[in-house]
């Protein structure tokens, strides 16, 4: 897809459907949002705000429009899916923020929340944009075993707190599909090729591995990539998680012989930077930051275990 691009889903059974490239980081097929048609239109994710016109004119192309939408689903408070929450509200005086309730907070006073993204993402705040601060009252808190209804769809939430505490994964059963934000890693449709998501500073490998296992239990027909986009997995589910499963396992174990050997952390994170994958679909830049981004995260679990 093209920066500011929507197409309706038409991935397994799925209807009502659509998913918007917002450009996220300067680039193309990395940072998806998806918009519901139904009698309570919804957004889910929101993109790091920057561009987030994209996703109105989006709703202006389905006939939804700003005023239509109800509710705005996101899956955690990192700025890359919650950034947009708050200009999405602004803009959207119908809609109500949907957000697990034990991140909340962090969006009615997004302070900690830039300085701990400032810390984790680095050179790469450039492409961010100060987050808007949702009112109080346009908040709903949601927890694991949540129903958000929205007329023939649903989204029930399901707690995947490996990625970090405050992670949710959303089932959509009319669709048999899942919003899988990143609880199943970041999948490249062009290479057909999964990839770790591992940041700072909450990363929990084993619990990430249980989030997995979540998603298999569900056995969803598609998975809806927040990076970046719809995949049908149909029968093959579990053949698909349990791949991401082997290559999250992988990365954990490259970082962790890699400290081994060279016994300092700048120059663990050097290494893996220097070996970028997805350059070509990327661009050299983000992929580099997303490596070096990935081993942070890592790292920061290795510590955390050994303690």
């Amino acid at each position: 897809m093209e920066i500011g691009e929507f197409r309706e889903v038409t991935e397994g059974d799925c209807s009502d459907l659509y998913v918007v490239d917002t450009g996220m980081f300067g680039t193309s097929d990395y940072g998806a949002a998806y918009i519901i048609d139904d009698e309570r239109p919804a957004i889910v994710d929101s993109g790091i705000g920057t561009n987030h016109e994209y996703i109105l004119e989006a709703l202006e192309g389905i006939g939804i429009g700003p005023e239509g939408l109800e509710v705005i689903a996101v899956s955690h408070i990192h700025l890359d899916h919650a950034g947009g929450a708050g200009f999405l509200a602004d803009a959207c005086p119908n809609a109500d923020v949907y957000i697990p309730e034990v991140g909340a907070d962090h969006l009615i006073d997004p302070d900690r929340l830039v300085e701990g993204t400032k810390a984790a993402v680095g050179d790469q705040w450039e492409f961010y944009t100060e987050p808007k601060p949702v009112p109080e009252d346009r908040l709903t808190g949601i927890e694991d075993g949540d129903v958000v209804a929205l007329g023939e769809h649903e989204l029930h939430v399901h707690a995947a707190p490996g990625h970090a505490p405050h992670h949710s994964v959303f089932e959509e059963p009319t669709n048999d599909a899942v919003f899988v934000a990143d609880a199943a890693g970041l999948w490249v449709d062009s290479r057909e090729e999964i990839m770790e998501t591992s940041p700072p500073s909450q990363f929990d490998f084993d619990r990430c591995l249980e989030d997995v296992d979540t998603v298999i239990d569900i056995d969803p027909d598609v998975l809806l990539y927040a990076h970046f986009g719809p995949r049908e997995v149909g029968d093959r589910t579990e053949e698909a998680l349990e791949e991401y499963k082997r290559v999250l396992t992988e990365w954990v174990e490259a970082v962790e012989a890699k400290r081994g050997e060279l016994e300092d952390d700048e120059a663990v994170v050097e290494y893996f930077a220097d070996r970028p994958k997805m350059a070509d679909v990327w661009g050299e830049r983000k992929a580099r930051e997303e490596r070096a981004m990935n081993t942070r995260g890592v790292l920061g679990y290795l510590d955390w275990r050994d303690r």
